[in-house]
């Protein structure tokens, strides 16, 4: 296909071009699994599986700020995160103006499939989103855990995710999980959004730093690497204002594409799950089985929750 090869998709009510789909983003390499052998994705697939989960994307994308990973020459080439909306983008996509320090910053939203569709052509691999939506993006509605290991040890993962998924069984709050496409997992939170980033971030790290000191071999709070040893990170960091944390379904700049998936908890005990499980050629089947079903309906206010994990802590 020629180098100025355009393809269009319709979504909705936009039509989107597709600039050079046939430009490889994901050479062939090392696989999920380490152990090489990665299929070749180009853009053209990129767009394909965006378009496949946006049924399953954008409800956890709708209204809320978004920092873009862009990777125009792919994998292999630079990136750069993008904040600010450039100029150029179609008016159709929406705009939140966030305040920052000095002033302000214009972030991309991503509403539809038609703006999913466009970010992809843009090279835009990686979605990254605030906890906090449109109209009050002071009130997170989202507490996030980042389970990071000190290697590529996803058993070590898996059994920080059943600690933490018990603790908070026992505070009586609900969870998620999500596989990052990277390392580690996702534990998630759904919040009513009654409490400010700072209440929230406490609260996460005073559930962090009750699970590490009670397995104070296994886990850690430690901000710096070099204090952890090999002990599993327990990150609350993403739970502060304009932090953002991957947003599900979005791919990762590794090898093979793999995808940020959210799973069921029973699927903890799938010998075969690891952190890059799913890529853009199976993401699609996970998500159709809709492992998150009902999650905002079950969001909590942290006060209850709070009050338990005191009388914990003693």
């Amino acid at each position: 296909m020629s180098p100025d090869a355009v393809r269009t998709v319709r979504a909705g009510r936009h039509t989107v071009e597709v600039h050079r789909p046939d430009k490889v983003l994901f050479p062939a390499g090392n696989g999920r699994d380490g152990s090489g052998g990665a299929e070749e994705y180009t853009k053209a697939d990129l767009v394909d599986h965006y378009r496949a989960v946006a049924p399953f994307m954008l409800p956890h994308l709708r209204g809320r700020p978004l920092m873009l990973e862009r990777h125009p020459d792919g994998v292999d080439g630079p990136r750069f995160m993008q904040k600010n909306t450039p100029d150029h983008y179609p008016d159709w996509i929406s705009r939140i103006e966030v305040a920052k320090e000095g002033g302000t910053v214009r972030h991309t939203v991503c509403d539809d499939t038609a703006s999913l569709l466009y970010l992809a052509d843009q090279a835009a691999l990686t979605l990254h989103r605030w906890l906090s939506r449109a109209g009050r993006v002071d009130r997170p509605d989202l507490l996030v855990f980042d389970l990071d290991p000190a290697g590529d040890d996803f058993p070590r993962v898996r059994e920080a995710a059943v600690l933490l998924g018990g603790l908070l069984d026992e505070i009586s709050l609900p969870s998620a999980l999500m596989t990052t496409g990277s390392r580690g997992l996702h534990v998630l939170v759904p919040l009513k959004g009654h409490q400010d980033f700072d209440e929230v971030r406490e609260f996460a790290r005073d559930v962090a730093d009750t699970l590490a000191a009670a397995h104070p071999d296994r886990l850690t709070t430690a901000a710096r690497k070099k204090d952890r040893g090999d002990r599993l990170y327990l990150d609350v960091q993403r739970n502060a204002y304009a932090q953002t944390a991957v947003a599900p379904y979005s791919v990762r700049a590794l090898p093979g594409a793999p995808v940020a998936t959210p799973l069921s908890w029973d699927q903890l005990d799938d010998p075969s799950l690891h952190a890059r499980r799913w890529t853009v050629a199976d993401a699609v089947d996970q998500a159709r089985t809709r492992p998150w079903a009902g999650l905002t309906r079950r969001a909590r206010a942290l006060g209850p929750a709070r009050r338990r994990l005191d009388a914990l802590r003693g």
